[in-house]
């Protein structure tokens, strides 16, 4: 696979920046490669399992709150 181009780069940019938001997340040193393990032993990159987590944990407070 060759490298993208300068042109194909920006439109790649262009298009993260119009359907993505970006977070800067801070943990302690070495958390960040345990998390990438746990992710890639479960067949998931490493963004796509803090989506999920987050989603999970999202539910699980609504359905708390409804069950209140």
């Amino acid at each position: 696979m060759s490298p993208a181009s300068k042109a194909q780069q920006r439109a790649v940019n262009k298009y993260m920046k119009k359907n993505y938001d970006r977070v800067n997340l801070v943990m302690p040193k070495g958390r960040k490669d345990t998390i990438r393990v746990h992710a890639e032993t479960n067949g998931e990159s490493l963004n796509g399992f803090i989506n999920r987590a987050i989603d999970e944990a999202m539910e699980r407070d609504d359905q708390a709150d409804s069950d209140r």
